[in-house]
């Protein structure tokens, strides 16, 4: 395998892919920066003889960059759980993940209740994806016994043993205080949305206080939940979720890419096709999505060095129009796109044709443009002739284009989906 390749990795979070020479993955390992860990592999004097097998083996490396190392962390724990590489031995078994879960009221149970659970089938509000399932736990625990979540089976008229200990909401009792208990629920939810570092700062400060009664087991108990809650809004605030990152796993897996693709090869076959002055090598693709007309949506997905670079995905809500407009829906999106220069790539490639390329040209005019139509995978843009480029799709410049075209149309349709299941859930 050849490893003057990662010198084009992003020093960024993210997670890699050895795959043997079937494409298949071998190992999967998350990075805090991708370039270092994986060169790390490549020095015979910390190679030990584990890393030395899975590099016999390996004929290829790839990468799926991440916005933070939490999230990286989350979707190695979801690859390697989906492919089951050989070299992997932790993360291998059964569902990888938890949540915690505020149940939707129903006419059976018309209470919301806080259940640690291993999937999203259930409606409700979700908190998660959590890897660490005993921290999980333990925040659950907090959560029950802070707001006397707790709900027993009984019914009992002067209520069951664990109300009278502060643990049960008091739903054994015959007058059950339902609008408290709902009060409860919001404030226990809220706990998990709002301001995280505020939060853990009362807990911190109730610790002190502990210890200044000498109450050290109270205050040591209350130490370890503000531990486990801190890991936990760390989760939270990553809002991972598994879709966000399938076009980019879908890219690096797919069998034609794994066969036939050459990133760098790619990126240079572009400028010479393209007649650039300066290597192309951040794209951004531009897609339109609409359903009859309505639910408009737009993305923009971003390759550097030929591949998905994941944190600088963006997904828009058309808000100018009321009607169907490819041209002005995505006018709209690359003005809202781009705030400066500093977020300029090299080269934008929209996904259309003259029509497309000229609704958007003015508004970027120090950026190479390209359009690429789908009927006849034709290229327009400046320096090419009129009638466009006929695009070879069996070039790695060519597979390049299509990918991101195709990276675009997926991450606007997923995005478009999105909005129609929440239009449906709002008046269905």
């Amino acid at each position: 395998m050849d490893s003057t390749a990662i010198c084009s990795f992003p020093a960024s979070a993210g997670v890699y892919l050895f795959k043997d020479a079937r494409g298949a993955p071998i190992y999967i390992g998350k990075a805090k920066s991708l370039r270092i860990r994986v060169a790390s592999y490549f020095r015979t004097d910390r190679a030990d003889w584990k890393v030395r097998a899975m590099l016999a083996e390996a004929a290829d490396v790839s990468y799926v960059a991440t916005k933070t190392e939490h999230e990286a962390l989350a979707l190695e724990a979801q690859l390697v759980n989906q492919h089951q590489p050989k070299f992997n031995v932790l993360l291998k078994g059964g569902q990888p993940f938890v949540y915690l879960l505020f149940t939707t009221p129903t006419k059976k149970k018309p209470f919301s209740e806080l259940k640690v659970v291993r999937n999203r089938r259930q409606k409700g509000t979700h908190f998660g994806p959590f890897l660490n399932k005993q921290q999980a736990r333990r925040v659950y625990a907090y959560l029950i016994k802070t707001f006397r979540l707790h709900r027993c089976t009984k019914s009992i008229a002067n209520g069951c043993l664990q109300y009278h200990l502060g643990i049960c909401a008091g739903s054994c009792l015959p007058d059950f205080d339902e609008q408290g208990y709902a009060v409860r629920i919001k404030l226990a939810q809220q706990a998990l949305r709002s301001n995280h570092q505020a939060y853990l700062k009362t807990i911190q400060e109730q610790v002190k206080i502990y210890s200044d009664q000498l109450a050290f087991e109270k205050a040591r108990q209350l130490a370890g939940y503000a531990e486990n809650l801190e890991s936990i809004f760390a989760a939270i605030a990553a809002k991972y979720r598994d879709e966000r990152y399938a076009p980019a796993v879908n890219f690096v897996t797919q069998e034609q890419t794994r066969k036939a693709y050459d990133p760098r090869m790619a990126v240079e076959q572009l400028q010479d096709l393209l007649k650039l002055e300066r290597m192309p090598t951040s794209i951004d693709c531009f897609d339109v999505s609409h359903f009859q007309g309505s639910s408009i949506v737009g993305s923009c997905v971003r390759f550097v060095n030929g591949m998905p670079d994941t944190r600088y995905c963006r997904r828009f809500r058309i808000k100018t129009l009321d009607g169907q407009d490819d041209y002005a829906a995505l006018h709209e999106i690359v003005s809202r796109r781009y705030k400066s220069a500093h977020d300029w790539p090299d080269l934008i490639l929209i996904d259309g044709g003259k029509g497309q390329l000229s609704a958007v040209r003015s508004l970027v005019p120090d950026v190479a443009m390209i359009a690429l139509a789908k009927r006849e995978e034709r290229i327009f843009g400046t320096g090419l002739a009129r009638d466009g480029v006929r695009l070879d799709l069996h070039t790695h410049a060519g597979k390049l284009l299509i990918a991101l075209r195709d990276y675009a149309h997926h991450f606007a349709i997923s995005y478009h989906r999105f909005k129609r299941s929440q239009a449906t859930a709002r008046f269905g």
